[in-house]
């Protein structure tokens, strides 16, 4: 099986560093930021205890420039002890892009000490492999039968591939694969309905790392077993420290086209397909941001994650006379 959760989930107390008596009024970038803190609110996993807290939250607004952020850093410094006590070390924040590293003291903490919760794929540089995490992409489950679906049975599958709009950005490869017919690539945008047909007829989905990769907890969902198609190393693979990646998903160069990518494909036996198949629909109940959140879904294994970087780094303050 690709899930490596555990079989619980240790009590993890927050401390967001803002009054919880109304709502707050951020902007962020991404659903998946939104949702994680409205989720994170209404969550037992919040304490106004600061004695309590494993964690503490450093809110902004995702159009904040860097500048702007280096002066709330400065405030929550001068404001409250907890900063201070580990150079931020046990702070975590959402930005999508992610923050870049500066020159200002404020900004270079908050960047090398504290937890990133970014979008996948994250920016270039801005995304730090031993202690940030990378949001599951924003598909909310929809309501009714919005769980697992078992993968088709074998041989019935009506397309080796597909891709929706916008999943691949090089125009080249797009025209390619489009002329294989065992490649089904939209063209047009599709309704909600004609998308999970074809994610439930094909057995591969294509991911270009620079296209639109927010439809891929659906593909998994209906046992469509994701192909990222990329030419760098990935470390912000969404909840790698939950899912065993290697074991649901194809990864492939873009260098050798489209007829490098069909022969990973075809190259794989019928036995390993479906045992990805099976993992992805297994794996998929973590993708889904359910309102209100349910047990490991994606918004409780954000905070499993979270939870395992609450010691990643350590500093102790020093005062030299």
């Amino acid at each position: 099986m690709p899930v490596a959760h555990p079989s619980f989930l240790p009590l993890l107390l927050l401390l967001p560093l803002l009054p919880l008596l109304a709502p707050p009024t951020f902007k962020f970038k991404s659903e998946a930021e939104s949702l994680f803190l409205a989720s994170l609110l209404g969550s037992p996993f919040v304490t106004e205890n600061p004695s309590e807290a494993h964690l503490f939250f450093v809110p902004f607004d995702g159009g904040l420039s860097e500048r702007s952020v280096a002066r709330v850093v400065r405030d929550l410094r001068a404001d409250h002890p907890y900063w201070n006590r580990t150079l931020g070390a046990d702070h975590f924040y959402a930005s999508c892009d992610g923050i870049g590293f500066g020159s200002d003291r404020n900004l270079l903490e908050l960047k090398k000490n504290a937890v990133q919760l970014s979008c996948f794929p994250a920016s270039g540089g801005r995304f730090v492999p031993h202690k940030d995490v990378a949001l599951p992409p924003a598909a909310v489950a929809p309501a009714g039968d919005g769980g697992p679906r078992a993968p088709p049975p074998n041989g019935t599958a009506e397309h080796l591939a597909y891709a929706r709009l916008g999943a691949i950005k090089d125009p080249g490869l797009t025209d390619r694969l489009a002329g294989d017919r065992d490649f089904l690539i939209e063209s047009e945008p599709s309704d909600r309905a004609t998308i999970e047909r074809r994610l439930a007829a094909s057995e591969f989905c294509l991911f270009d790392l620079g296209g639109d990769v927010s439809w891929i907890g659906d593909a998994m969902r209906f046992g469509c077993v994701p192909v990222v198609i990329t030419d760098r190393s990935i470390q912000d693979l969404p909840l790698i420290d939950v899912l065993r990646w290697q074991e649901m998903a194809v990864f492939v160069g873009s260098a050798g086209g489209a007829e490098a990518v069909k022969r990973a494909l075809t190259g794989l036996t019928r036995e390993r397909l479906e045992r990805m198949r099976e993992s992805c629909v297994a794996a998929s109940r973590h993708f889904a941001w359910n309102r209100p959140p349910q047990p490991l879904d994606a918004f409780h294994m954000v905070v499993y994650q979270l939870w395992l970087r609450r010691h990643t780094i350590r500093y102790a303050r020093r005062d030299f006379s």
